[in-house]
């Protein structure tokens, strides 16, 4: 497939180089051996196998989703060949330490690579990306030899790992996951229960999985605190880092979406007693990092997906953007409003000024996006290696506040993308030959999984916001009127009155955020804590649109005429949507708190 119809290759550029200056960060050691060209041929090589070895079967794994017989998952083999291809091209340890063979690329140029594979296929990119996060996890809180035995296999691609967090009494509401780990004689665990939606769960596309399974051990405290992790293989794991005999980890069944139908999701039961390790029953765990702790730590591999789902729903919402504005300009209907002749030609529907409203707040929602994602992986590179200690906290005070909105944002807006992108098309776009309607089924999946948009609202005005004496947030406030500052140092009229109302939004969110929390009682200040989600990420991305409005500030040429116009669009017709939205969550309103069930 064409990767011009994946992501826009001038727009990453733009982005990474004209507004984010990443080549700046090879004056850093854990970058010094890179530069733009190393830069560029990653993102070059990921644009190529992305549209060679993903993007072709997206559909085909769309129609013929993973099968099970009761004993064994079956899926199409270009799958395995997709995922090889880019094991082969040491993208799983692109960005980690050369010391497990890892290049030490940025994060935030890692997920510029990674946005091609989503955008190709979402469901095939979801088994390295679930792989790299959980490698990612084990390097961070493993011990030495759990690292030594199972991040090896993972980075070559033999191995694949998960995250096995819900259960089907608890979904979301971890305090009340129940599967149990049993101490056994010689210190290890057993663990026994079932986990549900788990991505990734079980196939035959390497030699093992590794899941990281929540567990709670018998006799530690109910709720979240009482939760440990477990590395629990499909496969046991020797002493010496072979794979043994099978683990009593059971498939009971696949779950059958919607979307994103190409990445198997499975209902897993441990310690079924199907399979009996040693000659007993109990899903043979290893305890990763402390008892008790286990929450704390899955944190890692959680925001690191949380963040992947944000990015990938921007690249189903800019690869439907893109095919969107393809066929406008070449579908040839209708002509101008003040068109007379009826015997005049058709123009393209790209003519027409309601088309361009929606590609116009398309391309604000993608562009957006994309700037949004890749603020919060520069963020994480500097939380790891400025050389500033008091920049690395700020960094990572600002990536709290941000993640929330990074997973949310996109997964709302990047999908509204996708349903304009089916409008776009017409009757076409509600048809399967085109490809926008999978593209908008896919994406739907996103405002659910890793949090709901629901849980991250809490999660933010809950947590994020308040947290620390609200230091995150005050972050947020300096680093956006740093913006608006430069915005009015350009001595633009237009670029200065964008930054007055970047400026106001964010001051209108702080004192809202107060308002909300005035009493003291959690149930009162996030009864609108979903409007005050949403409310906080029109301002974040206007912001971001701000930042790309100065980058191309001065600049000539179509594709800086298309951000300016895009970023008029987000500044005048989206941003001014939070007045209303901020009112509300500062004035208190109780109405969902209020309302019996049985009105309902």
């Amino acid at each position: 497939m064409n990767p011009d119809l994946l992501l826009a290759r001038r727009d990453l550029d733009f982005l990474l180089h004209e507004w984010l200056d990443v080549s700046g960060l090879c004056a850093r050691d854990r970058y010094a051996e890179h530069n733009r060209d190393t830069f560029d041929a990653v993102l070059d090589l990921s644009a190529e196998l992305a549209g060679e070895h993903f993007a072709p079967h997206n559909a085909l794994s769309d129609v013929q989703e993973p099968r099970f017989d009761g004993e064994t998952v079956t899926m199409i083999p270009e799958v395995g060949a997709a995922v090889r291809a880019f094991a082969e091209a040491g993208l799983v340890s692109a960005a980690m330490d050369e010391s497990v063979g890892g290049g030490q690329l940025p994060h935030v140029v890692q997920q510029a690579c990674f946005a091609w594979f989503q955008a190709a296929n979402v469901s095939t990119s979801g088994y390295p990306m679930l792989t790299m996060a959980n490698a990612n996890l084990l390097l961070a809180h493993a011990s030495p030899e759990q690292v030594t035995r199972f991040v090896p296999p993972m980075l070559d691609g033999r191995w694949f790992g998960t995250m096995c967090l819900s259960e089907p009494q608890a979904g979301s509401s971890l305090a009340d996951v129940a599967t149990r780990a049993v101490r056994q004689d010689d210190g290890g665990f057993r663990l026994f229960g079932n986990k549900m939606w788990i991505s990734g769960g079980d196939h035959e596309l390497g030699e093992n999985i590794v899941h990281l399974v929540l567990a709670r051990v018998e006799g530690a405290p109910p709720g979240v605190k009482g939760l440990s992790l477990f590395a629990t293989p499909k496969y046991v794991v020797t002493a010496d880092g072979a794979r043994g005999e099978r683990n009593d980890v059971t498939l009971a069944g696949l779950n059958h979406k919607m979307g994103f139908r190409g990445t198997v999701n499975t209902v897993l039961n441990f310690g079924e007693g199907r399979y009996l390790p040693g000659g007993s029953p109990g899903a043979v765990g290893e305890l990763v990092g402390e008892e008790g702790r286990g929450l704390a730590v899955m944190f890692h591999m959680m925001n690191e997906a949380r963040i992947g789902v944000g990015a990938g729903a921007v690249a189903l919402g800019y690869t439907g953007y893109l095919r969107a504005l393809a066929y406008a300009r070449e579908r040839v209907q209708g002509r101008p409003l003040a068109a007379k002749d009826p015997a005049a030609a058709p123009v393209p529907i790209a003519e027409h000024a309601d088309v361009r409203r929606m590609l116009l707040a398309s391309k604000s929602y993608v562009e957006g996006g994309l700037a949004l994602v890749l603020r919060a992986a520069l963020l994480l590179d500097d939380q790891h290696t400025h050389p500033s200690a008091d920049a690395r906290a700020r960094a990572g005070a600002l990536l709290d506040v941000l993640t929330p909105i990074v997973k949310s944002w996109p997964s709302q807006w990047c999908l509204a993308a996708n349903d304009l992108a089916i409008q776009v098309h017409g009757g076409y776009g509600y048809t399967r030959e085109y490809g926008v309607e999978q593209l908008y089924r896919d994406n739907r999946l996103n405002p659910i999984h890793e949090g709901t948009h629901g849980i991250q609202a809490l999660d933010l005005l809950g947590r994020k916001l308040v947290m620390n004496r609200g230091t995150g947030l005050q972050v947020l406030l300096e680093t956006v009127h740093e913006s608006v500052e430069h915005a009015r140092a350009t001595a633009d009229t237009e670029l200065g009155g964008y930054a007055d109302r970047v400026a106001a939004a964010a001051d209108r969110l702080a004192t809202a955020v107060a308002a909300a929390w005035e009493s003291g009682d959690p149930r009162v200040a996030l009864a609108n804590a979903t409007t005050g989600l949403e409310a906080a990420g029109h301002v974040v991305v206007a912001w971001t649109w701000l930042d790309q409005l100065l980058a191309a500030h001065g600049k000539e040429g179509a594709f800086y005429d298309g951000k300016r116009a895009a970023g008029r669009y987000f500044l005048t017709h989206e941003l001014p949507k939070t007045g209303p939205m901020l009112d509300l969550l500062a004035g208190g309103d109780q109405l969902f708190n209020e309302v019996d069930p049985a009105w309902l």
